[in-house]
């Protein structure tokens, strides 16, 4: 069933992906880039010229629409993706390129002659060949996070329209903004998407099915010295980058790094420095699936800064830790129904189910912790922010098919 979905969720990426949509941390706007709604423009008319209902763009960049129902008294699904690219690598530029029939080579990129994709380094390449495979040219990412949930998405609302025989309750679609800073359904209220529950197409490997995410906070640790011309700084100078540096040579090393954990260890990111010898800024992550664990990372944060002010009582240091996501697990695990009919679609297409934990977030962390349960489906993006970002447009085709199965099951 679901190679007949091939050409148009290959056609629908190839043109979402060259359109740049990258977010922007530091912007205080909503959505963060205006860029955003170049794309947010085209498929809000693409889902009307399909015969979407109700379609709506709002001036926070969410795309919302209904798929009627064939039956009645099923129940109000929907399905979410997110339309930016991560700032983490350049976006813009994108060009798209398809490996026909990928016979387990190594794959080039015309714009980066050192760069190679092979099974090595992507394991799950060796199981996509005969597949085809979209990669960048090399300078930029792809942009299958999440662009290809937003084709499959589009692609399942077509075929659900097309053919009024396939039995379902009303289908709600939401195309978000900003999701990759974690404020993706930030200006999308359950009462907006009115769901009985959701989905996030935003998953890997073909028959992935996850409905537990990291719990996350960000850490702002602001140090404030003394500053004063160098020349005269003798017993004055109180240099907030000095500092900043010994706060950074405190974290550990060996343990609690992304680069030292895995699985289900939590982690401690410094991911931005900024600032002068009068004032620095130093932002983390911290991330945990269980809440003690995401407390005690903010609490070795918190005593790291005390620290510096005991060593240096004319440094001025603040810690200011705000949740970002909570673990979808704590209301998911009251109601599986969502989980147990994504298992029961995915078995029906010859998959078998892949359980797997999110070493991340997604939109649907937040949406579950609204009120909304809201799992996330595999739409096959591997390698995501950076270069070697690659997709099978086979694994997207399987996406689209389990997502009419899941309505189809909840309206029987």
């Amino acid at each position: 069933m679901s190679n007949r979905f091939n050409q148009a969720v290959e056609e629908r990426l190839l043109r979402y992906v060259q359109i740049d949509t990258q977010s922007d941390e530091a912007s205080k706007t909503s959505p963060s880039t205006q860029k955003q709604f170049d794309l947010l423009r085209p498929l809000a008319e693409e889902l009307r010229q399909i015969g979407v209902e109700d379609v709506t763009l709002s001036e926070h960049g969410v795309v919302l629409g209904t798929v009627p129902a064939t039956v009645d008294g099923a129940p109000t699904i929907a399905f979410l993706a997110h339309v930016d690219t991560a700032p983490a690598y350049n976006g813009t530029g994108v060009r798209p390129r398809v490996h026909r029939n990928y016979d387990g080579g190594e794959i080039s990129f015309p714009d980066a002659p050192g760069l190679v994709l092979n099974s090595q380094g992507s394991p799950y390449l060796a199981h996509k060949i005969g597949e085809d495979i979209i990669t960048a040219s090399g300078s930029t990412l792809l942009g299958a996070d999440d662009k290809s949930g937003v084709a499959v998405i589009m692609t399942m609302a077509e075929a659900l329209i097309a053919d009024s025989s396939i039995p379902h309750g009303p289908i709600r679609i939401a195309f978000t903004p900003d999701e990759e800073i974690g404020r993706g359904v930030a200006h999308l209220s359950p009462a907006d998407l009115g769901a009985s529950f959701a989905y996030t197409l935003d998953g890997s490997d073909a028959g992935e099915i996850s409905f537990e995410t990291f719990s996350a906070d960000k850490a702002v640790v602001t140090i404030t010295g003394v500053s004063i011309h160098p020349g005269t700084a003798y017993g004055k100078l109180v240099n907030a980058l000095t500092w900043a540096t010994k706060l950074v040579t405190m974290l550990p090393e060996a343990t609690r790094t992304p680069e030292t954990t895995q699985d289900r260890e939590g982690f401690i990111l410094l991911y931005q420095m900024s600032g002068n010898a009068a004032e620095a800024k130093l932002m983390f992550i911290l991330r945990d699936f269980e809440m003690d664990g995401l407390k005690a990372h903010g609490e070795l944060i918190e005593s790291l800064c005390a620290s510096l002010r005991l060593a240096e009582p004319r440094l001025k240091v603040t810690c200011e830790i705000t949740p970002q996501y909570r673990n979808m697990r704590y209301w998911l695990e009251n109601d599986m129904t969502p989980v147990e009919l994504a298992v029961a679609a995915i078995r029906s297409q010859g998959i078998e189910p892949i359980h797997r934990t999110v070493r991340g977030g997604t939109d649907g962390s937040q949406m579950t912790e609204k009120g909304v349960p809201t799992p996330n489906l595999f739409t096959g993006q591997q390698d995501l922010h950076g270069p070697l970002e690659w997709i099978s447009v086979q694994d997207m085709a399987r996406s689209v098919a389990v997502c009419i199965e899941i309505a189809k099951l909840a309206a029987e």
